[in-house]
């Protein structure tokens, strides 16, 4: 099987280069492209989900040989995520190969969260079946970068820490407002300003309003403790 150029290329910024193309193709079929004679990538997403995951805990405890299991879970949980999978995606251009239905190519599927980490893991699963742990483990620990050695700030629980802050200071808990709303449906945007008692306050804009809290916390804790 031959890849397309647009497959070639994001081969290239994957860093490896497949025996079997198959797997490739495979990996970024989304179901709405499924057909008798076309397998999407639900299982191979299934398989990658577990390699990640192997890679990932030898990875944290290698950084860290101290760190209780207690510590390691949410940094764990940071890095395994699907926000964290769909970030890795966008930085190597993975939607640009995704193979769609038209219902998902005409809703932005190529930019949702959801899709774009349930494909990384499945070529996470492609270069596992096509050269083995090693070759898998290599590419992962080359995308995810230095992500490993800054996740403690990224396990944060961001909304937490702001809440013990204000309440260190005997302030009431933070308040979370929606400032405004946009998109389509199927792709909303939400702006969340998050708000402490003595009127400091930050805002941030993300695709869930859970994800937007969590960054309006972040980023006003951020400047809290700076002061």
């Amino acid at each position: 099987m031959k890849l397309s150029n647009e497959l070639k290329a994001l081969e290239q910024r994957l860093g490896h280069h497949f025996s079997d193309p198959s797997l490739l193709v495979r990996a970024v079929t989304h179901s709405s492209m499924s057909s008798p004679t076309r397998a999407d990538n639900q299982r191979l997403e299934f398989l990658g989900d577990r390699v990640l995951g192997l890679v990932m805990s030898e990875a944290l405890l290698a950084a860290d040989k101290k760190a209780s299991e207690g510590q390691l879970a949410p940094r764990f949980n940071a890095l395994v995520r699907k926000e964290a999978c769909a970030e890795v995606a966008r930085e190597v251009d993975l939607g640009a190969g995704l193979k769609l239905g038209r219902s998902e190519m005409l809703s932005g599927g190529r930019r949702k969260q959801a899709l774009l980490g349930d494909a990384m893991e499945a070529v996470i699963a492609a270069v596992y079946v096509d050269a083995g742990f090693d070759a898998a483990k290599a590419m992962v620990l080359r995308l995810w970068g230095d992500r490993v050695n800054r996740v403690e700030a990224d396990a944060r629980d961001a909304k937490t820490s702001l809440q013990e802050w204000a309440q260190a200071r005997g302030q009431h808990p933070p308040k979370y407002d929606m400032v405004s709303r946009s998109g389509p449906d199927h792709a909303p945007v939400f702006t969340i300003a998050a708000r402490l008692e003595d009127g400091q306050s930050a805002e941030a804009t993300a695709g869930s309003k859970r994800l937007a809290e969590q960054a309006a916390a972040k980023a006003l804790l951020s400047q809290v403790e700076s002061r």
